[in-house]
């Protein structure tokens, strides 16, 4: 079994990520300070919670680990809207190795902080 995939723990209250979902377009993180904000579009791609779509040769993803916690700015999904800065923790890492994202990891991410919006 790929040392970069763990399953998450149960389900998530899926009426929260809809909103989520709904609210928020994409997220921007740096994983260190010699690598450039990065981002990425927020997706609902598992019945387990919301998850990014990485490229396997993007450097955000040599930096990511299992269990990480890092600041996360939720960008909106509409120009009215108005960004959040949330603490979230990546909660797995698989490998893609068919369909239409093949050559990609999703990343599952759960938000630890959710107080605005």
């Amino acid at each position: 079994m790929d040392p970069l995939i763990e399953k998450g723990q149960g389900p998530e209250k899926r009426s929260q990520l809809r909103k989520i979902v709904d609210d928020y377009y994409s997220v921007e993180f740096a994983v260190s300070r010699e690598l450039p904000v990065h981002q990425f579009r927020v997706r609902d791609m598992s019945p387990w919670g919301l998850g990014i779509l990485i490229n396997e040769t993007s450097a955000a993803l040599k930096r990511l680990n299992v269990g990480d916690v890092l600041e996360m700015k939720y960008n909106p999904a509409t120009p009215e809207g108005s960004a959040e800065h949330l603490r979230t923790e990546i909660r797995h890492i698989t490998r893609l190795d068919q369909g239409p994202y093949k050559g990609h990891y999703l990343v599952g991410i759960l938000i630890l902080d959710r107080t605005g919006g």
